[in-house]
């Protein structure tokens, strides 16, 4: 009886420690997964804004991916008060040319524009959330593009009035920014600044 109450035991103990070891298993393997990806980090170090492309045109898969990250972009309660334009064909650019000297000949080039009065608006003092939605959707555009291996460049340098009156589809809205993606050429590269960083203790504040 001794014997068999022994052998029970080592089997019982044998059980408990194959059940505690599986779930240490599944413990490392929720946290491995948790941990982020490191793949997001090394395609926003990498990413850099491009001011030489290619002539190669953008295919509209790519284009219809890059709108929808855009389209998938957060806005302040969901409102949305933002459109997207896509500047293509030789005639457009052309025009877009005529508004800004940062178009650096990309092959397609989105404009992002907003409605202050279809945005959420801070209560507190009045603040209009319009702009920062855009600013969002900018970078949602920025990033798909990069995932997709093409350069592109955020343009704040533009004549805002003359844009207004060679493109009266964007009549009603405030062209926020502009920007030029394409294929990078064999003479792209980031500029000197685009390392530069502050340190993480000057950059962020634990409280």
């Amino acid at each position: 009886m001794t014997q068999k109450k022994s052998l029970l035991q080592r089997l019982t103990d044998l059980t408990r420690t194959s059940h505690r070891a599986a779930f240490v298993d599944v413990v490392k393997q929720i946290e491995k997964h948790h941990h982020g990806s490191e793949d997001f980090l090394e395609l926003v170090k990498n990413r850099y804004s491009c001011r030489n492309f290619n002539n190669r045109p953008v295919s509209d898969v790519k284009i219809q991916k890059i709108l929808e990250a855009a389209r998938l972009a957060p806005t302040a309660k969901n409102q949305q008060p933002v459109h997207v334009w896509v500047v293509k064909s030789e005639e457009a650019l052309a025009r877009l040319k005529e508004t800004s000297n940062s178009i650096y000949d990309a092959p397609v080039v989105f404009m992002v524009g907003c409605k202050p009065e279809n945005a959420w608006v801070r209560r507190y003092d009045g603040k209009n959330g319009a702009e920062t939605d855009a600013a969002i959707v900018g970078t949602h555009i920025l990033l798909e593009a990069a995932d997709l291996e093409l350069g592109s460049v955020w343009v704040g340098s533009f004549d805002a009035a003359k844009l207004s009156e060679l493109f009266p589809e964007t009549a009603g809205w405030t062209i926020t920014a502009l920007f030029p993606v394409g294929a990078p050429s064999a003479e792209a590269h980031p500029s000197e600044n685009h390392g530069k960083r502050q340190s993480l203790e000057e950059f962020a504040t634990e409280i």
